[in-house]
């Protein structure tokens, strides 16, 4: 345990900031905790922290003690609407490194369009769960590399950049593919929670532009509705307008923008 006393202002109590776990920090004044500090590693190996404070002189105190006992580069996700929570960041050194829309994505076919949708001669569609791993893995790794010789990992949602140890499938289960005879072409994954959540709909480069991305959507989405699910939510990167514009189409509308902060 590492405790480190501060004060807000000549009048103020004390407070402490103590690290109470590994990458947990508490902040107490007359032993209430008016603070939580917690930092992360993500599957892709970055370090993510956050912090919950009641007041603005609380989270300076924590983000100062945290920051000197985690290596950089540090990395925190907000709203962007949040402005008191970017501001707070911005005081700690925190920059913008990105910022993604979040989508809310229709369902029903009849909002959607896709009901007529059907995949591109010789292609098939492999619902979740019942895809093969091997392939899966192989469309994966194609597509990233086809990704990392073009826009770049930057470009690409936080969750699908490149993990340290090159293993990028977490669950298998979780993925629907469009399938040729002899390979897959594309992916979807989709992702339950509390809320339906599209990960990552891609295409092999030279695959693209012959529907098979709206015809992984029109299966997921038409899952989804039947399973009693009336959206599904996706993020995408502001510069990727392709996306953007795929979503647009089923009447996907933006409802909130995330700014990823790095130090």
């Amino acid at each position: 345990m590492n405790t480190k006393p501060f004060t807000s202002g000549p009048s103020d109590n004390a407070v402490t900031i103590t690290r109470v776990a590994d990458r947990q920090w508490h902040a107490l004044e007359d032993d209430l905790v008016v603070g939580r500090g917690y930092a992360e590693h993500r599957p892709d190996g970055r370090l993510f922290v956050s912090i919950d404070a009641w007041h603005d002189a609380t989270f300076d105190r924590l983000a100062e003690v945290m920051l000197a006992e985690l290596p950089a580069p540090l990395h925190t996700v907000v709203d962007e609407a949040d402005a008191e929570l970017t501001a707070g960041w911005r005081r700690a050194g925190f920059t913008v490194r990105r910022r993604e829309w979040e989508y809310a994505v229709p369902t029903d076919p009849r909002v959607t369009g896709l009901a007529a949708v059907r995949p591109p001669s010789g292609v098939t569609i492999v619902p979740a769960g019942q895809v093969d791993e091997g392939l899966l893995r192989a469309v994966d790794r194609a597509i990233r590399d086809e990704v990392e010789a073009t826009v770049g990992w930057r470009s690409m949602p936080a969750e699908v950049i490149r993990r340290p140890e090159g293993d990028t499938i977490v669950d298998p289960s979780k993925y629907a593919v469009a399938a040729a005879p002899d390979r897959y072409l594309g992916l979807i994954r989709v992702v339950t929670v509390n809320r339906p959540r599209i990960g990552l709909v891609a295409v092999r480069a030279g695959e693209q532009r012959r529907g098979i991305a709206r015809a992984l959507l029109a299966h997921a989405l038409g899952t989804l509705h039947r399973s009693g699910f009336s959206a599904a939510w996706a993020e995408v990167h502001e510069s990727n307008q392709a996306a953007s514009a795929l979503l647009k189409g089923i009447g996907a509308r933006p409802v909130s923008s995330n700014l990823e902060l790095v130090r």
